[in-house]
This record gives structure tokens, sequence and C-alpha cells, in this order.
């Protein structure tokens, strides 16, 4: 298999950032599985929960902004080690106070993720890396294997998460449920130290300056190709005229894609699952491991069918159906087989866009334009995530969540008409230029 034989001949520099977003994804995992549930105990209503939700996602844009905007200058490693150290904070706080002022302080400016998804400045700045650290005809596996490591993450820690409450409760290790979700907090403080450490050891090959010599492949690259980038001499706080025009564009489609997922985040679904149905911790935990075991795996072989198709058809073949399981599942309210059936098979596709997105960036942008624009792509993504949750808080207050999987669907439907309309002659070019 082409993903093993690559995983084998990895650098050692892009294995720790395998086992930083492990560790990353298996903390956000655990605390997915609790957090609305944990806002609930301390006294915090569903409208409230949505902004809290929002606000933290507000607070990540911020400082993602500002810190991938300059890893490429301050230092790739000093940045990731920065957002740690935060996350090891963050998960103190959680496991110790219950003020929603403090919380959300450090929700704002720590590292919560309130949908077990990336957020932070991690994702992009790992990404860029590991395009510096790859051939092109590459990284259509090393992203795969990336998404799948990181997805196993997520999924390891919302089963060990449910049955690690539902352990604390029938051993009355802990006499609350209150304590036990403290108690999971605390062992996302733990998971961020074994990050923090990967980092640590992370090379100077990691930084923007050891791949100096990439930007000749990149401008023969883009030469065979359509203008995208100007891939002449300039200075590294300014983006290239025709690299910020690909920017823009990308910003509509996939801040569309995201601000539709944001109405109906995984902590939501938690929060559905929990109380349409009755599923206890254990139950949950069980649910979302299969989801995102299925998930991991779908992983595997979308790089094949980026390769088969290119980047912008591999999207359009997996997200369309993504969106329509998606929809089908608050019809069968009535049937929790056949809404566990539909979240599986959404599960099952929709992460199978993330390699072709990830393949369509790192071609068309240059070296040192990367790590800015997956920033600041990341970044409007995760902006437009943040207004949905305030209105999915507003309708579960009035018992309307079923609407916000509709909400979410039509999005992503739209974000991938406009992709299509877009970037559908790109493919071409992109296969001939790299090998896929």
């Amino acid at each position: 298999m082409r993903a093993w034989q690559v995983y084998k001949t990895s650098s050692r520099d892009i294995r720790l950032c395998w086992v930083s977003a492990f560790l990353r994804l298996a903390s956000y995992g655990l605390t997915n599985q609790i957090l609305t549930l944990f806002l609930t105990e301390i006294g915090i209503s569903e409208k409230e929960t949505g902004w809290f939700m929002s606000l933290t996602l507000v607070g990540d844009v911020c400082i993602s902004y500002l810190l991938t905007w300059h890893a490429d200058a301050w230092g790739r490693r000093r940045i990731l080690t920065y957002g740690a150290v935060m996350m090891v904070l963050s998960g103190m706080v959680f496991s110790w106070t219950e003020n929603f002022y403090v919380l959300l302080i450090f929700a704002i400016f720590g590292v919560i993720s309130p949908s077990s998804d990336e957020v932070g400045p991690f994702k992009s700045i790992e990404e860029s890396m590991m395009a510096h650290l790859t051939p092109h005809n590459r990284r259509p596996e090393i992203y795969a294997i990336h998404s799948f490591v990181s997805i196993s993450g997520s999924a390891l820690g919302s089963i060990f998460c449910g049955w690690f409450v539902h352990i604390l409760k029938n051993n009355t290790m802990l006499d609350t449920d209150l304590k036990c979700y403290k108690a999971v907090f605390g062992l996302y403080t733990i998971l961020a130290l074994g990050k923090l450490i990967s980092i640590l050891l992370l090379s100077e090959a990691a930084e923007l300056d050891a791949h100096q010599h990439e930007q000749l492949d990149t401008q023969q690259i883009m030469d065979e190709t359509v203008p995208l980038v100007d891939v002449g001499s300039k200075s590294v706080s300014k983006m290239a005229p025709e690299t910020v025009t690909v920017m823009l564009k990308l910003l509509v489609i996939f801040m569309l894609d995201s601000f539709g997922y944001g109405f109906m985040t995984s902590a939501w679904t938690v929060f559905y699952y929990s109380v349409v149905f009755g599923l206890g911790p254990a139950a949950l935990g069980v649910l979302f491991f299969v989801a995102k075991i299925m998930m991991a795996l779908s992983s595997l072989p979308s790089s094949t069918i980026a390769r088969s198709f290119g980047p912008v058809k591999a999207t359009l073949l997996v997200q369309v159906p993504s969106a329509i399981f998606f929809i089908l599942i608050p019809f069968a309210e009535s049937h929790l087989s056949l809404s566990v059936l539909f979240f599986n098979l959404y599960n099952l596709t929709t992460a199978m866009d993330v390699i072709p997105r990830q393949i369509l960036l790192t071609n068309i942008v240059k070296p040192s334009d990367l790590t800015r624009v997956m920033g600041i792509v990341n970044i409007g993504k995760t902006f437009a995530r943040c207004i949905g949750p305030i209105f999915t808080g507003l309708l579960a207050d009035r018992g309307l969540l079923w609407c916000c999987y509709l909400i979410s669907s039509v999005f992503v439907l739209l974000a991938d008409s406009v992709l299509a309309f877009l970037f559908l002659d790109i493919d071409t070019h992109v296969m001939k230029t790299t090998n896929l």
C-alpha cells in the first residue's frame, strides 16, 4: 500500500507532527463528549452555551490570525509551543473552577475545542511544515496519514471519555457528574503535556528558513500551469497579489461550508443524542468512537480519490452525499438505529474532502505564503463557524435543534456549488504538474 511505504520513509519531524496531532485531537475528543453537559451541570442554559461556544471560536480566530501570520517570522516551533502551553493551562482551569467568566476567558485565550475539531494555530502550521518536508507527489499520502492519525485520536478520546465517566459513576469514586467531568479535563491537561513534549522535539528543519530551496521547485510548477501565484522575491510580511486573489476565492468557499457546519457542531450532536434518545456517557462514547473510526478509515482512500479525479472533483464527489446524509438525521428521531445509520454514513464521507482540499492549497500557493494562507483560510473557517452556535442555542432553547441539521447541509451544498464554479478547471493542471 502506497500510504504504508510513505509512512515508513517519512522524516522524524513529520512523525512528530503526527504524534502532536494525535494527542491534540484525543484531548479534543475527550472534552467534546462532556463540554455541553459540563456547562449544563454548572447552571448554564442552552442559549448561554451557544454564546459560550461562539465567543470561544471568536477568541480562537483572533489569536490564530496573529500567530499564524507571524509563525514563519517568529518561529513555527515557538508558536506551537505557546499553543501547547495554553492547552495545558486551559485544562487545569476547567478542572478546577466553575466560574463562567473565568472558564470563558481561558476558553477564548487558551485552547478548548467546542466541537472536537481543530482550533488554534496548530493545524495550519503543521500542514505547512509537512508541505515543506514532502515532495509534491507524496503529499496525498502524508496528509491522508495525518488525517487518519488525527481522527483516530479523536475517536479514542471519545470512547475513553464515555467509559471513564461511566466507570467513575458506577464505582462511586466521584459522587457527582460535575466531579467526573472535571476529572476528564484533568486528563485533557495530561495529554496537552504530552503534546508539548512532542513539539519540543521538533528539529530546525521544521522552520521555513530550512526550505528556501523550494522556491525554485514551486517556480517550475507554477510556470507549467495557470499563473496563480507569483513566486518572485517578496517581503515576508506581504503576500503576492495573485496569492491574495486565490485565497479570497478559497475563503468564500470554505467559510460558506464552515458557516453551515457551525450550526451543528459535534458538541451539539452529543447534546442532541443525549436529549432526544437519552443516551448516557458510555453509549455516547461508543457512538462517536464508531463514527470517528469510520471517518479515520475513510481518510486513507481519500488520497486515491484525489489522485483519480483531481482535488476539486474529489471534494465534490464526497461532500454532496455527506450533506444529504446529514439532512436525513433529524427525520429519524423516532428510530435510533436509523438515525445512527445516517450519522455513520455522514461521518464515513465527511472527512474524505480534507486531503483533496489540502492538495489544492499546497499546490497553488508558494511555500513562503503557505503558512499564512492556510492560517487565514482556517481562521476564516473558524470565524464563519462562530455565528452558528448562537442560533443553535436559541433554536435548542425552543426545542428546534433538529432544524440545524437542515441549515448546515444547505450551506455545505452551496459551498460545493461555488467550488465547482470557481475551480473545477484546476484539476487537470494540478494532476499534470505534480504527478498525482
